[in-house]
């Protein structure tokens, strides 16, 4: 297994910066807009896209945590039952300006799995979405980023995994590329 930092942690960093400033200009001061993160991954880069919002607007910016397990079209069809997180939305997202926030963009089934989950808290103005690292070439479903932080070319068998400091033993944000 060989595996190769596409994103060391100062790289992120900029990348995240540059994110939320793509926010701020398409969104303005986050009156009619919210962030839902995916859980479980997507939730880490939504509370630090929060809270770099929450220090550049001075004002506090709904985020909520949406679990998709039971949403999936895979779910039951595993040998392993997928384990639940929990969903925590304290506002309805009807007539909202919606960003769903996650991690990797691989086949579009997760995000299609979460605009579900989503209708149960209202039906939002507008949908879009964010992810750090977007695997192009690998959609099953016809689902693009609205904001991207890295395109990254992979095959099938490559796995890319978004480290987090304070995440199981790990001490410094880093995007891998794994090939198996």
């Amino acid at each position: 297994m060989q595996k190769r930092v596409i994103l060391d942690s100062q790289l992120l960093e900029i990348t995240i910066n540059r994110l939320c400033q793509q926010l701020i200009e398409n969104h303005g001061d986050f009156t009619n807009s919210v962030l839902i993160g995916l859980q479980p991954r997507g939730v880490y880069l939504a509370e630090i896209i929060q809270a770099k919002l929450e220090q550049q607007l001075d004002k506090e910016i709904p985020l909520g945590k949406l679990d998709i397990t039971f949403h999936r079209d895979d779910f039951g069809r595993r040998d392993e039952p997928f384990t639940p997180s929990k969903t925590e939305i304290s506002f309805l997202v009807e007539g909202k300006s919606v960003i769903l926030i996650d991690d990797v963009l691989f086949t579009g089934r997760s995000i299609r799995a979460a605009m579900d989950a989503m209708t149960t808290f209202g039906r939002p103005e507008k949908v879009e979405l964010l992810t750090l690292i977007d695997r192009k070439y690998t959609r099953d479903l016809p689902i693009e980023a609205n904001y991207i932080g890295l395109q990254v070319n992979s095959m099938i068998s490559q796995k890319v995994i978004v480290e987090w400091e304070g995440q199981e033993k790990v001490k410094e944000n880093k995007v891998w590329l794994i090939n198996n």
